[in-house]
C-alpha cells in the first residue's frame, strides 16, 4: 500500500507541468461537479470504515479502500462525448470476514462508459457497465464477471448541481460456487458552489441486491470540496466527507467512516 501511494505522488509531480485552459475558478468547479463533463481527471479516493461487526460482538473491524478512478473523455463528434471511467480498488481490512484475520489486495475492477450529448439540458449519459473478477484475494471480490448498463442525469442551474446516477449489473460468468450478481446501484447527489472554488453538497450511495431482496450497502455523505493548485501549476480538487452507513438490519455494516479524495485535473 505504501508503494502504491508513493507511486501516485510521483505521478502527480510528473504531471504538475500539464497546462490547462484559464477558465475561471467557478467554471472549473462547475465541471468538477459534473461526472460527465469533458474534463480529463484522476480522482484518488480513500474510504475509511470503522467498527464493522464482522467477527462477533467482541470484534470491531475496519476497512480502508483506495479507489483509483481515471476519467478519460473522448470526443466522438462535435456534439457527442464518450466518458470512460475506470475504478481500480486497492483494499485492506481487519476482522471483517469473521475469520479473525487481515486481508489486503486489489478488488474487482469496474469500467463504465457514458455516451453524452455535449450541449444537452439537462445533461445526461448512458452506456455499459462492467465488473471484472480481478481481486487478488478471494475475500475481496465476487469472482464473477458482471455486465450491465448505467445512466446519469443532472442539471446545473446557477450555482447548484442536482443529479443522480444508476447502474444495473448481472453476472454472466465466473466461479459457480459464488453467488450470482443481480444488483442495482443508485447515487443521488446535490451540491452548491461558492466563490473561490469551494463546493458543499450531500449524496448517498445505495446497492440493492435483487436476489436477496434487500439493501446490502448504503451510505450518506456530507461533501466538502476545494479547488487548489500545487507544485506551481497542477490544479486539483480536494474532498473531505464524513460518512454515515445504513443497510438491511441483518447486513454487517460500519458504524461510521470518512472519505478523502484528491482529483488531479489535466484538461478541460
Amino acid at each position: 500500500m505504501k508503494r502504491i501511494i508513493y507511486c501516485l505522488v510521483v505521478i502527480a509531480l510528473l504531471y504538475s507541468s500539464v497546462s490547462y485552459s484559464q477558465n475561471t475558478t467557478d467554471e472549473i468547479a462547475k465541471k468538477v461537479a459534473n461526472p460527465i463533463s469533458s474534463m480529463m481527471s484522476l480522482p484518488i479516493q480513500f474510504n475509511f470504515a470503522f467498527n464493522i461487526n464482522g467477527s462477533g460482538v467482541e470484534e470491531n473491524g475496519y476497512r480502508m479502500i483506495m479507489n483509483i478512478q481515471p476519467v478519460m473523455p473522448i470526443a466522438l463528434s462535435k456534439h457527442i462525448n464518450l466518458i470512460n471511467r475506470l475504478i481500480v480498488p486497492v483494499q485492506t481490512q481487519k476482522d471483517v470476514t469473521g475469520l479473525n484475520q487481515n486481508e489486503s489486495g486489489m478488488g474487482d475492477i469496474q469500467y463504465t462508459a457514458a455516451i453524452s450529448p455535449a450541449d444537452s439540458k439537462p445533461k445526461w449519459g448512458i452506456g455499459p457497465a462492467i465488473s471484472f473478477p480481478t481481486a487478488t484475494n478471494d475475500l475481496l471480490g465476487s469472482k464473477k464477471l458482471a455486465i450491465g448498463a448505467g445512466i446519469i442525469i443532472l442539471g446545473q442551474p446557477g450555482q447548484w448541481t442536482f443529479g443522480a446516477l444508476a447502474n444495473q449489473l448481472w453476472s454472466v460468468a465466473g466461479d459457480k460456487s459464488r453467488p450470482d450478481i443481480n444488483a442495482a446501484f443508485i447515487q443521488p447527489f446535490t451540491s452548491y458552489r461558492f466563490p473561490g472554488g469551494l463546493t458543499v453538497g450531500i449524496s448517498s450511495e445505495n446497492t440493492y441486491d435483487w436476489n436477496s431482496k434487500q439493501l446490502v450497502s448504503g451510505l450518506a455523505s456530507l461533501n466538502i470540496f476545494q479547488l487548489i493548485k500545487f507544485a506551481g501549476k497542477q490544479l486539483a480538487n480536494i474532498q473531505v466527507s464524513p460518512l454515515l452507513y445504513y443497510a438491511n438490519a441483518n447486513i454487517k455494516k460500519p458504524e461510521w467512516g470518512a472519505r478523502t479524495t484528491i482529483t488531479l485535473i489535466f484538461s478541460e
